[in-house]
C-alpha cells in the first residue's frame, strides 16, 4: 500500500511539473455576433401598360410564381371590346370607337383576358388602369380625364356580360369598381387635372411621372405620385427611362432588329442591375421599372426583365412587389441611409 501511495505521488509530481513548464497558452478568441441588419428590404417595383397578349399574360404569371414578385398590370379598356361594338367607347374630345391601339379581334380572345386578370388577381398581382384608348390626354380638362376613367371603369367592370361570356367571378365588379387604386396615363402625362380626377374619383396614386434618379413617391393632396426614374444605359452611360419602350427607341430608333437582340438584351440587363446595385449598395430607395406586352426586338426587354427578376426578386432583403402592396405595408416605407 505505501508503495502504491508513493508511485501516485510520483505521477502527480511529474504532471505537476510538466504543467508548469509549459507556456501560458493564448485564450480563444471569442467570435462576435454578427450586427443585425437593420437596412430596409430593396423595393422592386415592375409594372406592364396595357396588358393584353394573352400569351405574354401567362408569361408574366409564370415569372410571379417563378420568383415570388407580385407586378402591376395597368389595363386598357378597349382590349375589352370587339371591334363591332366600339362605339360603347366615347372617348373625349373624339368621336365614339376611336382607339390609339385597336380594339379585342373576338369575345374568345376577351374571355381569355378575362380569365387571366382574375387569376393575376388571385396571384396576387395588382389590376389597375390604363385608361382606355392610351391618348395623350395632357390637355384634358379635369372633366374630361374623369370621363375617361368612368368609360374604363364601365367597360371593363361590365366585360363579362356585355361580351356574353359566361362565369363572371363574384367579385369582378368589387375588384373593378372599388379595389383598382392605381393608374398611368398614356405618354406618362400627369398634370394637375388628371391627378385631380383620379384623386375625385378614389384613386390612391398615380404612377405617370419620371423622376432624374429612383425617387420616393410625393404626395399631392392625398394622391401619392411615383415616377419612372432615369437609369444609365450603354457604354456612354446615357440616362433613358427605366422602361421597354425607351429602350427600343434608344436601341433601333423604334425600328424592329432583331439581328442586333442580344446585343439589346445584354444592355437592358446590364442597365437594370446596375441601376438595382446603385440602391441595394446605397439607400435603397425603390426602383421602378415598365414594360409592354410587346415583345419589341425580338423580346430582348421581356428577356432583360426576366434574367433581372430572377437575379434578384428571390433575395432575402429584396421585395419585388406592386404599387399597391408598397403603399399597403408601412415596413417598406422604412428609409435609412445606407453608406
Amino acid at each position: 500500500m505505501y508503495q502504491s501511495l508513493l508511485s501516485g505521488f510520483a505521477v502527480s509530481l511529474c504532471l505537476a511539473t510538466a504543467a508548469q513548464a509549459m507556456p501560458d497558452m493564448p485564450a480563444a478568441p471569442q467570435q462576435q455576433e454578427k450586427p443585425a441588419d437593420t437596412r430596409p428590404k430593396q423595393v422592386v417595383i415592375i409594372s406592364f401598360d396595357g396588358a393584353h397578349d394573352n400569351k405574354l399574360w401567362q408569361r408574366s404569371r409564370a415569372l410571379g410564381q417563378e420568383t415570388g414578385a407580385h407586378f402591376t398590370y395597368f389595363l386598357s379598356c378597349v382590349f375589352y371590346l370587339e371591334r363591332a361594338d366600339r362605339a360603347q367607347y366615347q372617348p373625349p374630345r373624339m368621336k365614339a370607337g376611336r382607339s390609339n391601339v385597336g380594339f379585342a379581334q373576338d369575345k374568345a380572345e376577351i374571355a381569355t383576358r378575362l380569365d387571366q386578370v382574375w387569376k393575376a388577381n388571385l396571384e396576387g398581382h395588382e389590376i389597375a388602369s390604363h385608361g382606355c384608348g392610351h391618348f395623350d390626354g395632357k390637355s384634358w380638362t379635369t372633366k374630361e380625364w374623369a370621363q375617361e376613367i368612368q368609360a374604363f371603369r364601365t367597360i371593363v367592370g361590365n366585360a363579362w356580360s356585355a361580351n356574353k361570356i359566361d362565369g363572371e367571378p363574384e367579385g369582378w365588379k368589387d375588384l373593378v369598381y372599388n379595389k383598382i387604386t392605381g393608374f398611368r396615363a398614356p405618354y406618362l402625362s400627369d398634370d394637375k387635372p388628371v391627378q385631380t380626377a383620379l384623386r375625385e374619383s378614389g384613386f390612391a396614386y398615380q404612377a405617370s411621372g419620371v423622376t432624374s434618379g429612383p425617387e420616393l413617391p410625393k404626395n399631392f393632396a392625398g394622391l401619392k405620385s411615383f415616377g419612372l426614374p432615369l437609369i444609365p444605359e450603354g457604354p456612354a452611360r446615357k440616362p433613358v427611362i427605366a422602361m421597354d419602350y425607351n429602350l427600343y427607341v434608344r436601341h433601333s430608333g423604334g425600328k424592329e432588329k432583331p439581328e442586333q437582340a442580344a446585343q439589346f438584351e445584354q444592355r437592358s440587363y446590364d442597365a437594370f442591375m446596375n441601376a438595382f446595385n446603385k440602391q441595394y449598395d446605397g439607400q435603397r430607395i425603390p426602383l421602378q421599372m415598365g414594360f409592354h406586352f410587346v415583345l419589341m426586338n425580338n423580346g430582348a426587354y421581356w428577356n432583360a426583365l426576366e434574367r433581372f427578376a430572377r437575379d434578384v426578386c428571390k433575395r432575402q432583403d429584396v421585395r419585388c412587389v406592386s404599387y399597391q402592396d408598397y403603399l399597403a405595408e408601412p415596413e417598406l416605407h422604412k428609409r435609412q441611409t445606407v453608406l
